[in-house]
């Protein structure tokens, strides 16, 4: 890995930049590793997401170190958590913990920041697995399935609805930051008998039902960087191991200037 250095994903005179990293995964032995290239955020972009898996067990000292590296980097941070930000049983406090920092955390809600003379809307949810059209689970027979994708429907929802309300407030450019993956194309690389605990397609369903001009998620460290949903919209798996640095950055153009 190479901390210091960034992927981009085209330019344009009039756009939005946006890193985006997640599955992190830091623990107490990691302090600073990240932070050197986080301070040339500035430089390099108007927001960093972090899409879950922060931690590596959920404990609070490992959210203490993700806070320490994030502190006054100088762009607005958004996070989700993750599956393993939640293992403890901690994650209101790791969410605590993250926010004291300057950190927003998001679960079913949205946030706009400035960016560039701009305003960049970010709607963030963890989502769910469950799996992919014609491959996924069904609420049907006993009751801990049926709660099970209970659990997927009630965070795409969530999602939708976040970006429902950036949609209403105008915002120029959406974003949809989850953790579990909402296509499988961003899946190629893990084995097959696994994506439907990696992600589902009802995140997809819940991005094309509003719409949005990028979708970043993590969690599957085999993965492929790009995908795209049915609608059209840009997919960014940014799990640490894929992109294989410190962010990805991508640009993203407002509506209006894309051929300026």
């Amino acid at each position: 890995m190479t901390p210091a250095s960034a992927r981009t994903d085209g330019h344009a005179d009039h756009a939005v930049r946006v890193a985006a990293v997640g599955d992190i995964h830091l623990g107490p032995d990691c302090a600073g590793r990240l932070r050197p290239a986080f301070l040339t955020l500035p430089e390099r972009a108007d927001v960093l997401l972090l899409a879950g898996d922060l931690t590596r067990h959920g404990t609070v000292d490992e959210a203490r170190v993700v806070a320490e590296e994030v502190r006054d980097v100088g762009v607005p941070v958004v996070a989700v958590l993750g599956n393993h930000d939640y293992h403890s049983d901690r994650a209101d406090e790791v969410t605590r913990t993250l926010t004291d920092a300057g950190v927003t955390v998001l679960e079913g809600d949205s946030a706009v920041f400035p960016a560039g003379g701009h305003r960049i809307g970010v709607a963030g949810a963890k989502g769910f697995c469950g799996g992919f059209a014609g491959r996924s689970a069904g609420a049907f027979g006993e009751p801990e399935m049926r709660a099970w994708v209970r659990v997927a429907h009630v965070g795409a929802e969530r999602l939708s609805s976040a970006l429902q309300e950036l949609a209403d407030d105008g915002c120029e450019v959406r974003v949809a930051l989850t953790h579990f993956a909402p296509v499988p194309d961003t899946l190629a690389g893990e084995p097959v008998e696994i994506y439907p605990f990696l992600g589902s397609y009802l995140l997809a369903e819940a991005i094309d039902s509003v719409g949005a001009d990028l979708a970043v998620h993590g969690h599957a460290h085999l993965g492929t960087e790009h995908g795209m949903t049915a609608g059209g919209v840009r997919v960014r798996n940014v799990a640490q191991p894929v992109i294989d640095r410190a962010f990805a950055l991508y640009e993203l153009p407002v509506p209006g200037h894309e051929a300026a």
